[in-house]
């Protein structure tokens, strides 16, 4: 080290600004690169604000306005900028609700199914979540069905309980919430996807608790996921693959997970994973490039992402609940609409601002910084039929990931709106 502090001094100056220039000259570059290279996604187009569901004794669909949390998150985080930009009013700035607040649930639990071309893959999926959400979750009154009866309970089974842990918890959902929604978010599928999702929902009542939203053009998974969680009523949020890979009754051990790890704030994510079937039949039986290709991602991953999601095992199983204060501190900031979204979500869930520990008195004891995610063995099974070509969309993965990271790291992507 000595060594090298006397040759910079002794090299000449002009040496020197050279190199800082040049230096300058390749950190500028790169984050001109970058701006030209990181995904942007699309604002959302109004037909795409809107959602179809059937109604009672027809074969009609009714067209109505997606309800939409994220809209007015957005205009008071705005307000909120512009007033911390300006400095001269902090009467007025009191007034603006913290910009991870959002708008109470009006159910227990919202599903987004993102679907492109599922029609012969979405029906099982939606038989088997149906009638575990029926169970479990039970329906509202005016959404009972047909044959149920108007003295039939809404659910014969008890629900997984609500995470109660910090006692000094805000924004906790509401004791009597019940009930559940399912968000199919079609994009822009070209098969018969939404009129089989549609035909489900006649079939067993779901009128206005399924509902259907047609993307114009094709955005991805991430995309779809992102949109339909912009638009969730629960107080917890599922996405789950169409494909029904994941048993879907192990929603309740996400449940379960969330409980375990969510803050003050009321902040949690639980995540499935796969990682425990590794050496299974299941995994012995893909072939030795897929299982070498999905190493070698592993290994990427952990030199790219920072420690909390580094330590996840299976980041891209499509099968993640959300508490709903957690959404504000991820929802926005998403850029990802390909495969690799499942990493910027836990990238934001991990990097989430700082809130307050509480000591059984009440009293502010420190901060926990980040939101914590519970990584939640699953069951899970091979489906036929994936979209994903393992070869080409590994390394866009493994591309994606690099650019994701490096966007964050030199501040293309900011939390911040303006």
């Amino acid at each position: 080290m000595h060594e090298f502090l006397e040759t910079i001094a002794g090299s000449p100056l002009h040496l020197l600004l050279g190199v800082v220039v040049a230096l300058a000259v390749v950190f500028y570059a790169l984050f001109a690169l970058l701006h030209l290279a990181a995904p942007k996604p699309r604002p959302a187009l109004p037909s795409e604000r809107t959602y179809i569901s059937t109604v009672p004794n027809s074969n009609e669909v009714v067209r109505r306005q997606l309800p939409c949390w994220h809209d007015r998150w957005l205009a008071e985080r705005h307000q909120s900028e512009l007033l911390e930009q300006n400095g001269d009013n902090p009467a007025a700035a009191a007034v603006i609700p913290d910009t991870g607040s959002i708008e109470p649930a009006e159910v227990l639990l919202s599903v987004v199914f993102p679907a492109y071309n599922e029609e012969d893959r979405i029906l099982p999926t939606l038989e088997e979540a149906v009638a575990y959400l029926d169970e479990v979750y039970g329906r509202s009154a005016t959404h009972l069905r047909p044959d149920s009866g108007a003295s039939k309970k809404p659910a014969s089974s008890p629900r997984p309980s609500t995470p109660r842990r910090h006692l000094h918890a805000q924004n906790t959902p509401r004791d009597d919430l019940s009930g559940y929604e399912i968000i199919i978010v079609n994009d822009g599928s070209t098969d018969k996807t939404v009129d089989v999702a549609l035909q489900f929902a006649r079939d067993h009542g779901l009128h206005d608790m399924l509902r259907v939203v047609t993307l114009e053009r094709n955005r991805g998974k991430g995309g779809g996921v992102t949109h339909g969680l912009r638009h969730v009523r629960g107080a917890y949020a599922l996405f789950a693959d169409a494909d029904g890979a994941s048993r879907f009754a192990d929603v309740a051990k996400l449940m379960e997970g969330c409980a375990e790890v969510v803050d003050s704030a009321h902040r949690g994510v639980a995540i499935g994973s796969r990682a425990h079937l590794v050496g299974s039949e299941a995994v012995v039986k893909r072939s030795a490039v897929r299982n070498f290709l999905m190493r070698a991602f592993h290994l990427v991953l952990m030199i790219l992402t920072p420690p909390a999601t580094s330590r996840v095992r299976d980041t891209q199983c499509g099968f993640k609940l959300f508490s709903r204060n957690a959404l504000p501190h991820i929802v926005p900031y998403m850029h990802a609409e390909g495969w690799i979204f499942d990493i910027e979500m836990l990238m934001l869930a991990e990097s989430a601002p700082a809130v307050p520990v509480h000591g059984f008195n009440g009293a502010v004891i420190g901060s926990s910084p980040g939101i914590k995610i519970a990584e939640v063995p699953i069951g899970w099974h091979e489906v036929g039929g994936s979209k994903l070509n393992v070869i080409r969309d590994s390394i866009s993965m493994a591309v994606g990931l690099a650019v994701l990271r490096a966007s964050w790291m030199m501040g293309v992507y900011r939390r911040r709106l303006t």
